[in-house]
C-alpha cells in the first residue's frame, strides 16, 4: 500500500492579497517532493490572488486560505463569512470593474467547488494541475 503524505497550510484572517501571494509562493517553494514547476505555481498564484481578492472584497473583509497538494494537483481553498455564490459577469471593457475573475478561475483549475457552510460562509475550491 503506497501512501503519500499531503502538504497543507492554512493563513488565517488574510488581509492583504499580497500576504497571500507571498503565502501561496512559500508554501510551493517548499514543495520538495516532486518540486512544482514555475509555471505551475505562478497559475496557482494568480487563483489564489483571484479568489482572496473576491473573498475580501465581496465577502467581509477576511478570509482563510488552505493550500493542499495532493499528487498530482494543488488545491486552493478560500473561505469566506458570505453565503453568496460567485457569478459569472460580463467583462467590463471600458470601466475598469471587472468581471475577468471567476471565468479566469475556471479556465485554468481542472475544477471549481463552492460549498456553504453549516456555520455559515462558504469555501470556494479550485483545483489546479501539479
Amino acid at each position: 500500500m503506497n501512501t503519500m503524505s499531503i502538504d497543507a497550510v492554512t493563513v488565517r484572517s488574510a488581509t492583504s492579497v499580497a500576504d497571500a501571494r507571498e503565502n501561496t509562493r512559500n508554501f510551493l517553494d517548499s514543495l520538495r517532493q516532486p518540486p512544482i514547476a514555475a509555471e505551475a505555481a505562478d497559475t496557482v498564484v494568480l487563483v489564489v490572488s483571484e479568489l482572496v481578492t473576491n473573498a475580501l472584497r465581496h465577502g467581509g473583509g477576511t478570509c482563510t486560505l488552505n493550500l493542499t497538494t495532493h499528487p498530482d494537483s494543488i488545491e486552493v481553498a478560500v473561505h469566506d463569512s458570505s453565503p453568496q455564490t460567485p457569478r459569472v459577469r460580463t467583462p467590463d471593457l471600458t470601466g475598469g470593474t471587472g468581471g475577468f475573475g471567476w471565468p479566469m478561475v475556471n479556465h485554468l483549475a481542472r475544477t471549481t467547488a463552492i460549498t456553504h457552510q453549516a456555520a455559515g460562509g462558504k469555501t470556494v475550491t479550485a483545483f489546479l494541475p501539479r
